[in-house]
């Protein structure tokens, strides 16, 4: 398996770096794997244990255990928890389980149902990679001396002039970027994404069965790991009573045209479901008012936007975050990048300019940088408001 950093001789003579990128053996190089108990956190903790590597494996305990138990499809709940001691049985490695339930609880399920509150529609998995994974568990694992830190997430570190640089996967079916956007540098320096060059999730499986793990057949998790069917509107009202209050469905100008179930249940950009049929032209959720409890549709034409401001900006660029950026960004994790302009306002702050209009845009998803027509992560921001196209 060829990992993250390849093995290169730097200049000067010095000694050839091993596939982690340090100038030791193996053997006296300590990697902490943030193992989810799924097939890729397993392949990685498998690949560089089997490569000499002083591997510790650490699973996250995020949420109850015992209602985990019966959840099937989510990472980090009992049965994982159970493969992922399998796997660090099999290996011959250590393996811990850590109790993150009240940080992960603080840090990501209360920002994500106060979001919905909001009338935003929050991207939970980037929160957990930011607060949790990469903030938490990776002083953890300096904690332990570990002189890295690798997941399964399928990205590409490369080593750059002067410093590591952040790549979409090898795989674009597979590609992880929308979601580490906000890895900062200092980050980056200290993690490793062995997946990152596969081409396929065939790979990753056959690397599995190789090695004859239990959870090389397992399947992928699906939904947020704390959302049972991806129901979330039953997970916010059980975190908020009240949060599902009716409330009217009205035109661009305040006409009542109906009823809706509760805001929470609606986003930017949907049609069905919206129980106001027998109007001539279709109509789509254009904006939501959470503290009117008002749902406001209008034509497909009001969804067109070009101007997305964003906030928490993370930059990843080579070149200092002022004037005006050309580069390529990505407003949905679906979607693949787009031309922009890309404008900072501050430090943390900006405002992005698309050059063709995209439907749908929402407050709390995430967007994401790219340098031109490379695969290089530029970082990313968190959508705020949101402007119309100019009619």
């Amino acid at each position: 398996m060829t990992s993250t950093v390849l093995p290169r001789r730097p200049s000067g003579g010095d000694p050839i770096l091993n596939s982690l990128g340090f100038a030791k053996p193996p053997a006296q190089t300590r990697v902490v794997v943030a193992m989810s108990g799924g097939v890729d956190s397993s392949v990685v903790a498998a690949c560089l244990k089997s490569e000499g590597y002083d591997v510790v494996g650490v699973t996250l305990q995020l949420y109850d255990h015992g209602a985990a138990l019966a959840k099937k499809g989510a990472c980090c709940a009992g049965q994982d928890i159970h493969d992922a001691r399998r796997v660090a049985e099999r290996m011959g490695f250590p393996h811990y389980v850590l109790d993150y339930e009240n940080k992960f609880r603080e840090s990501v399920i209360d920002e994500f149902a106060d979001a919905y509150l909001a009338g935003a529609t929050p991207v939970p998995c980037i929160r957990c990679n930011e607060r949790v994974k990469f903030r938490d568990l990776l002083q953890t694992a300096r904690d332990l001396d570990a002189d890295c830190m690798a997941t399964g997430h399928y990205i590409q570190r490369k080593a750059g002039p002067d410093r590591a640089e952040l790549h979409m996967a090898a795989d674009p079916a597979r590609d992880q970027s929308y979601f580490l956007f906000s890895t900062t540098q200092e980050q980056l320096e200290f993690l490793r994404f062995p997946l990152g060059h596969l081409k396929s999730k065939a790979e990753t499986r056959a690397l599995a069965a190789e090695y004859g793990l239990s959870v090389a057949d397992k399947p992928d998790s699906q939904d947020i790991c704390f959302v049972p069917n991806g129901d979330y509107a039953s997970v916010i009202e059980k975190l908020r009573p009240g949060s599902a209050d009716p409330g009217d469905i009205v035109d661009m100008s305040g006409r009542v045209l109906g009823r809706h179930r509760g805001v929470i249940h609606y986003t930017i950009g949907q049609r069905r479901g919206l129980g106001i049929g027998g109007l001539e032209d279709p109509l789509y959720v254009v904006r939501l008012d959470p503290f009117a409890r008002q749902v406001i549709v209008g034509p497909k034409s009001h969804l067109a936007t070009t101007v997305v401001p964003v906030s928490e900006v993370n930059w990843l660029g080579d070149q200092p975050f002022e004037g005006e950026i050309a580069c390529m960004v990505r407003i949905r994790s679906t979607r693949p990048p787009k031309p922009a302009i890309l404008r900072p306002l501050d430090g943390t702050r900006a405002e992005v300019e698309l050059l063709d209009a995209e439907e749908g845009v929402s407050p709390g998803q995430a967007c994401v940088f790219y340098a031109g027509d490379t695969t290089r992560v530029l970082g990313g921001g968190w959508i705020t408001l949101r402007r119309r196209q100019a009619a």
